[in-house]
Parts: C-alpha cells; structure tokens; sequence
C-alpha cells in the first residue's frame, strides 16, 4: 500500500489546506476544528477541505486512519465513506493517512466514562463529554477497544456526504443545473438529461468550495453496503500471497539490524563482548542501545546470527524471579491498601453473609499470555539531520512519531510516519518500541534508513504480556436462586504499565481492573465486584479485550459455582436474573441456537456450558458443547450471539466472531507465559500452542440489532469464551477448572 506521494504529513488536518492537484474532503468532527498548519502553503488550484476524501485527476482515495491489523477496519472504513459519496469499492484507492490530531477517536471514551460515573444519565454523559475533549484536545489516534465502528459510523458517512454534496455544488456552478436535479452514482455525478462528470473532473472546481455542514445521512432502506455481504479491499491481495505487511517493505540504501536484550526484561547491562560479532560475515556494527546491544549486518539473517555471537554481562530483572513470588503477590493484595475500585456495590452483602448457614467460594487463576502475532516486530527509521521518516505497523501513530522526534531531537512535525499492514496484533501495537530502538540506532547512522526486525523468540520473550490476574468469589444461594455475589479481582495495572511506557501518568483508578465484571447485566440481590491494584510485576499490556479477557472468565466461573450449588439450570438462571433486555435477547437467542435444554452432562461425557460477557458495550454470549472421549476432551461446536446495534458487513463479523472464539479457547486450553529468573520459558510457539486445526469445533454465529449504538465485534467473543468452554468441562466430567491454562488439568483431543 502505497502512501499518498503528493502529500505531507499535514495534509489532511481539518479545515482548508493545500493538496497538490485535488481536493479533499470529510467531517468537522467537533465544534471546534483542529488548527491547519498548511493555509500559507496552499497556491493556485490546490485545496484539501477536511481528512477523509482525496480527489484528484489520478483518482478517488479515502482516508482510513484507524489501523488494519487483519480485522478488516481499513474495508469498513472505506465502505462507510463510500455509503455516502456513492462510489463503489473497487472504484476507490485506500490510504492510512498521516498521523494528525483530526484523526482523534471518538469512540474511545465511552467506556471510561461509563466506569467513572456508573450510575448513567447526566453525570455519565457530562463525564463522557469531559474525556471527550481531553481525547480530542490531545489528539489521541489510536485504533483499540473495538472502537473502529463507533468511531466511524456517524462521522465518516459525515464525511462521504459532506464530498458528495460538494461534488453536486461543483456540477452545478459548472452546468447552470440545480442541484436538486442532479444526484450522484459510482463516482460520477448524473445530469437530468443522463450524462455525467466524474468526480475527477469536478475535483478543482469543488477545490473552491466550503462543504456544507450537517447533512442528514441517509436511512437503513436506502444503504447500499451497509449490512450487506462485501468483498474486503484486501481480500484478493491476501488469498493469493501478494499482500506486503510491514515486515516485507524495503526502502532504497537501507541496512538491516537486529537486536539482543537481557533475557530478564528489563534487567540492566553490565558489560558486552562484540568482537566475534564483528568479525562475521557482513557484519558492519555492533552498537550499544537502551539495554542492550544493536547488530548492523546486510541482511537480517546475519544481523540474526552475529547477535547470538555477542558475549555479555546481564542483570537481574526488576521483578520477582519465580511465578510462585508473582501469585503470592497478587493473593496479599486482597486488603483494603490495596483497594482500587468498588464501582458495584448492591444491596448488603455483609449481611447476606452473616445471615447465611453457609458461604460458597472459590479462588481463580489467569496467567501471563502473549500477544504471538504471526508477524513478528519490524520498523524501519531513517533519520535527517532535521526530519525523520518512519515505516511501520503500528496502532498509535502519533505516539510513535512524538517519540521518534525526542530521540531524533526534532519536532514531532517533521517525523513522516507510513503506516503498514499488520500481520495481526491483539495489542502487540499499541507498543512502539521496536521504532524507538530503530530510531537509537538510525540517530547513531544519520540519513540511513535502518530496518530492524525482531526474531520470533525476541518478539515473544520480550512481549509486554496480558496480565496476570487473581480473583476471589464468596456467595449465598437460597430457595434455588442466587442471592449473593462478592467477587474480588486481584492484578497489576496495564494502564500504569502501558501508559508509563509512554511517559504518562494516568490518574485514578484502572478500569481495567474490574472491565468485564463491574458492569454486568445481572440483578443480584446482594451483589459486590471490588478491584485490587497489586504491585506491578512483569511489565504488562493491552491483550485482546484487555481486563475482561481475565475477568469474564471470573464472572461467569464464579456464577456457574453459585448457580450450580442453588441446583438452577445455568442458562435460565441468568435469563431470570438479567436486568437489560438486550443482555436478556442475547441469551435467549444463544438458548435458542443451540437448541438450550439444561447443561447435559451430569459427567457422563457430554456436556455444554454458557457464559456472557458484557465488554465495549457489547453483550455477547457463548454455549459450547464438548464430548469427554478416551484422547481427551474435544469441543464439537460453538454459538454466539452479540448485540452489536448495527452490523456492517455481516461476513467480516461473522469471521471476527469465529476468530475471537477461537483466539479465547485456544489461550484457555494451552496457553500461559512463565517466568523463571525473570526470564520468558516460551519463546517460541512449540511452547505458546493455541487450537490446532483438528480441534476447531463448528461455530455458529448470529449478530443481534436492538441496541441504540453501534459497535464493533474484534475483542467481545473472546472473554465469554474460556468459561463456557469451563463450564461445559464441568458439566461433561465434573471436573471444575479454575485456573487457566486448562490443560494442566485436563487433555484436549
């Protein structure tokens, strides 16, 4: 994928600005637009108005900023553009644009505000408003937490009609017909008599002109792409091997590095021996960088090679040295210092508790997991005297070119960031810093472009993995119904980890703590969720979807034990204590798939189990169904239903939903990072083993649309998946797993 060759990194910042030979055109997402640096740039001809719709003689390009790391967001983007300007996706160019401020994600503050301010209504929608503009006044571009869908969904459809009515304007200043007797189709704009102008042609007259503002879009009956089946712009590139990621560009002159750091992330180095390095075959360098060393070499294979010749001195890592120190951390923070949030706190459970003859409990496991994309790390930096250049897979672009200007020792404006394709992510890429140590190696060789490239063993052994989590659960059940629930959830913040990696602070709680439990759909009587913030441990990071990857998991083991000492069937249990209708259509619809009548089982062989997770907003439930055989247990099938608003393209979701539910029962049964002397035991995926092919059960997916908001589908099938399949288990076997990786406790077939 090619970047827009014509256009600097500011090209698209809201409002009017220069663009060699074109125009552009999008939504003015706020009130208040972003300044636009490219004004006393602009000459004769050239205009850009607002960041999404490029115009010009070479063809109709739409802007897609929120990364595609193979889930398809660079194709959803461009269909809700195209909605609106009525072009066809085959007619279209795609491009990621640079990072700018005006790409800021709308979407991001939903949830947090929703955590701060629980109770709803006004407070939460002032809150939302308050994260809102402190998003937007920062620029934050980043594409996670399933927002790319609600991000998009109202201001890129904004951003196609805002085009689309200026390209009519343009027709009509240019043929003396009123635009109401002009409409737009497949890129063209259609005169009453039937001929037309392309919107190529329109581009420098439309280059004049302001768009107009506050277009009503268009309803459900009349959309085109929206909630039909679509071919991915990507799909035919990738069915066929063409397609180039990250890890695959080259640019001229550039040499190729790789890098060696203490096994024990983290730990310092002491002291290095390069001389048999040097001494390779096409060895150039070998440099010293942030914690460790830099191999320069003609290709990667000997940069590759030559590390693993370079003898050093290495110290111990900043966190405890065995998991048993890691465990024992997480179970001494269940105290009131440690205390984070208690967002969920109904009825009395004190003295549900004390009036009880007796108290279920159970404690609950999740380990360390890392994000193993199938590409591994890769970045190249070339850095100038007085500018940069950066190419690279990455989720936050503007993160990535602030912190490149600090190492290269220039201004964030004049780093160019081409972002990539990713051969996946699940958070990986939200990090950056392979570019930061590609940038201390190019500052070290100014004007030479520099491609670093991790091994798979460094990507995995040097991973900021999931978190590792703790939970505890005590409750009371009575006259067959659950009356009480406290759970309390034990983990290190991802946020301060994360975020500190970035040299920010995040004040106040960590909501992520507690995502995934806190706010689920269920009227327990007396119903208590508590977070724990313990020390921090490894260093840790986003994992697809985050705290409820951990915590849907414990919610729903924690339910299950309750609902199955009241003697209730774990499906109706849930329906009769359901509080939101949407929750309730959900469970009911996944009751239904499946053909729900009762958790078979009674571990004599087969069994089913069901959980729900409401995460991002979005209510998903999952029934799985297992057969308890003389190899071991084998998943025969899956189904999930999701409330997600609207859907976009029912085929992408229906393979982000199957992939989700794979991703969480492959980490669910095999999966888990240990550390040993602060040191990763897996480094490669003979050790990190997800789902083989044999073991992918049928999966059956259906996308509910009550809901009022629109929402995206990459991360919410993943945490109901680990305990349905737990609860399933439990019901085939009478074996109750409590801690993740299952297979520690039972084999899979």
């Amino acid at each position: 994928m090619g970047r827009l060759k014509t256009i600097t990194r500011r090209s698209f910042l809201i409002g009017s600005v220069a663009i060699a030979g074109g125009v552009a055109f999008g939504a003015y997402v706020v009130a208040t637009p972003h300044a636009n640096p490219l004004l006393e740039a602009a000459g004769d001809g050239e205009a850009a108005i607002t960041p999404y719709v490029l115009i010009n003689a070479s063809g109709i390009t739409l802007i897609t900023p929120r990364a595609d790391k193979g889930q398809g967001a660079y194709s959803v983007q461009a269909a809700l553009i195209a909605e609106e300007l009525d072009v066809e996706l085959d007619q279209i160019n795609i491009d990621p644009g640079p990072p700018s401020p005006a790409y800021w994600n709308t979407a991001l503050a939903d949830e947090a505000a929703a955590f701060i301010v629980p109770s709803g209504g006004v407070a939460e929608r002032t809150a939302h408003g308050v994260l809102s503009a402190v998003m937007k006044t920062i620029g934050m571009q980043i594409t996670g937490g399933s927002t790319t869908v609600p991000d998009g969904f109202i201001k890129l459809r904004q951003a196609g009609a805002a085009a689309r009515e200026t390209l009519k304007m343009a027709a009509a200043r240019e043929t003396g017909i009123a635009m109401a007797e002009l409409r737009t189709e497949a890129g063209r704009v259609i005169l009453p008599d039937g001929s037309s102008l392309s919107y190529m042609e329109l581009a420098p007259a439309a280059a004049r002109i302001t768009p107009p503002q506050d277009i009503a879009l268009r309803g459900p009956s009349e959309w085109r792409l929206i909630g039909k089946p679509m071919r991915r712009i990507d799909i035919v590139a990738k069915s066929t091997g063409t397609q180039s990621y990250g890890i695959d560009h080259a640019v001229d002159g550039m040499v190729h590095a790789a890098i060696v750091l203490n096994p024990a992330q983290g730990g310092p180095m002491n002291g290095f021996d390069a001389s048999e390095a040097l001494a390779m075959r096409g060895v150039k360098d070998v440099l010293q960088i942030t914690g460790g060393v830099a191999v320069i070499a003609d290709n990667t294979w000997r940069a590759f090679q030559a590390g693993q010749a370079v003898r050093f001195d290495w110290g111990p890592a900043p966190f405890p040295a065995t998991m048993d120190q890691h465990w024992d951390t997480l179970s001494g923070s269940f105290t009131g210092e440690f205390e984070d949030s208690r967002q969920r706190d109904d009825g009395d459970v004190d003295i549900s508790f004390a009036e009880a003859p007796g108290l279920v409990s159970a404690e609950y496991r999740a380990p360390y997991l890392a994000h193993a994309p199938l590409e591994p790390l890769s970045a190249i930096v070339r850095i100038d005297t007085d500018a940069a250049e950066v190419w690279t897979g990455t989720q936050v672009p503007r993160f990535v070119q602030t912190n490149v200007g600090k190492i290269a020792g220039i201004d964030p404006d004049q780093v160019t960031v081409h972002a990539l394709y990713m051969g996946g992510s699940f958070g990986h890429r939200l990090e950056d810093e392979v570019v930061k140590q590609a940038a201390e190696i190019a500052v070290k060789l100014k004007g030479t472009p520099v491609k670093l490239t991790y091994s798979r063993e460094q990507d995995m052994t040097h991973d900021f993995p999931r978190q590792i989590a703790m939970a505890r659960m005590r409750g009371v059940v009575r006259n067959g119904q659950v009356e009480s629930y406290e759970l309390g959830i034990a983990m290190p913040s991802v946020v301060m980890s994360q975020m500190g990696r970035q040299g920010m602070s995040v004040p106040g709680a960590d909501s992520q703590i507690v995502a995934g439990a806190w706010d689920q759909p269920f009227a327990i009587p007396h119903h208590r969720v508590t977070g724990y913030r313990a020390l921090q441990l490894a260093p840790i990071s986003s994992w697809r979807s985050v705290g409820a990857s951990t915590n849907g998991f414990f919610y729903n083991a924690g339910l299950d034990e309750l609902i199955y000492e009241a003697g209730a069937d774990p499906l109706a249990e849930r329906i009769r204590l359901c509080n939101d209708d949407n929750a309730r259509k959900v469970l009911e619809a996944v009751g239904e798939m499946s053909g729900w009548d009762g958790a078979l089982g009674d571990g004599r062989g087969r069994g089913r189990g069901v959980a729900l997770t409401q995460s991002f907003g979005v209510h998903c439930a999952e029934v799985v169904e297992v057969t308890s055989t003389e190899a071991g247990i084998r998943i025969d099938k899956v189904w999930v239903a999701a409330e997600v608003g609207t859907v976009i393209d029912p085929v992408n979701f229906d393979n982000l939903v199957k992939g989700g539910v794979i991703f969480g029962l492959g980490h669910a049964m095999n999966c888990e990072i240990t550390y040993t002397d602060g040191i990763a035991d897996q480094s490669n995926f003979d050790a990190f083993e997800g789902m083989r092919m044999h073991q992918c059960p049928a999966i059956e997916v259906r996308g509910l649309e009550n809901g009022a908001r629109v929402l995206g589908i990459g991360e919410p099938p993943v945490p109901p998946a680990a305990p349905a399949l737990a609860g399933a288990i439990f019901a085939a076997t009478g074996i109750r797993l409590r801690e993740m990786p299952f297979s520690k406790f039972v084999d899979f077939a």
